[in-house]
């Protein structure tokens, strides 16, 4: 979200107003731009709470853009990236935390971040299609050949197209009818890892690593999980709170290693946001994240 924002917001207002066509469409497409390279999401933000109040509109903005410019490929991967961000971590994340004590409720959560992830997706695949047209359907029966032409270029949108994807068979995973779809999303972040493994400080090796955690019978692999949640660390130099929190929830708990649970999420809660601002949003977020675990820990670990 742009740092402009109050600007872009009158800007807004303005492309809503205005009737003449030239003058509608000459606002449309300025904010569209501003929007398409706005970066991450309030990325540097220390207030959660404000960015869950502004995300709303500025996402219903940026659909309300997409109906006048249905073809704008970088204000569809802001959209894409918008939603799957605003799914994940405040969505999501209320649910989970429902679920002790209201069950309804949490199934309601989960639902919606579901749909929230595949809107999400909708608009990264849209972006895709202007890209290959047919790379859709492509990556159903052949995905290695659909991406194949992807280059350097295309890294935030295979990122985030696979990981809008990912996260929605993750909060769909006892719907058939989604998790099919799970081959096509390990092409699009392999084929992210080959051509810059670095994109946002490692962050597709977190999304390998949460892949890979899956059971062998899904095709992960704990040993493969483990060298990506390495590589992670290296590549964010161990001040990303995510990879931790991540390792911990699901490989630690599944192999109920609570010393190694409690020790990463230990270390996650010594990382200081303001040390990456441009890391900071996520990293408070996934520090509340890390001290509900750890408060939930005695529920997690039979002995």
């Amino acid at each position: 979200m742009p740092a402009n924002f109050p600007r872009l917001l009158l800007l807004g207002l303005l492309v809503l107003a205005v009737g003449g066509c030239s003058i509608r469409g000459l606002a449309v497409n300025a904010l569209a731009k501003s929007l398409a390279a706005s970066g991450d999401v309030f990325s540097s933000d220390e207030d959660p709470e404000l960015v869950r109040d502004a995300l709303p509109f500025a996402l219903k903005t940026m659909e309300t853009l997409l109906v006048e410019k249905p073809d704008h490929s970088g204000l569809l991967l802001s959209t894409c990236s918008g939603f799957t961000q605003y799914a994940y971590a405040f969505i999501l994340t209320d649910a989970e935390a429902l679920e002790e004590e209201d069950y309804e409720a949490a199934v309601a959560g989960y639902d919606r971040a579901l749909r929230m992830f595949l809107r999400g997706r909708d608009y990264c695949l849209r972006a895709m299609e202007l890209r290959s047209p047919g790379v859709t359907r492509r990556l159903e029966v052949e995905p290695a050949a659909a991406l194949a032409n992807f280059g350097v270029d295309d890294v935030p949108l295979l990122f985030w197209t696979g990981a809008a994807w990912g996260s929605a068979i993750s909060a769909g995973s006892d719907r058939p009818e989604i998790t099919i779809d799970l081959e096509a999303v390990r092409f699009l972040v392999r084929r992210t890892l080959e051509l810059d493994e670095s994109y946002d400080k490692g962050s597709v090796h977190e999304v390998m690593m949460a892949l890979e955690s899956l059971p062998a019978t899904m095709g992960g692999s704990q040993e493969r999980a483990r060298q990506h949640f390495d590589r992670a660390v290296e590549l964010s130099k161990g001040n990303r709170v995510s990879p931790f929190v991540s390792w911990a929830e699901s490989v630690s708990v599944a192999e109920q290693d609570r010393a190694e649970f409690e020790r990463l999420l230990d270390r996650a809660l010594a990382i200081d946001p303001d040390d990456q601002p441009s890391s900071r949003l996520a990293n408070v977020i996934s520090q509340r994240r890390a001290r509900r675990l750890l408060d939930r820990a005695d529920d997690l670990f039979l002995e």
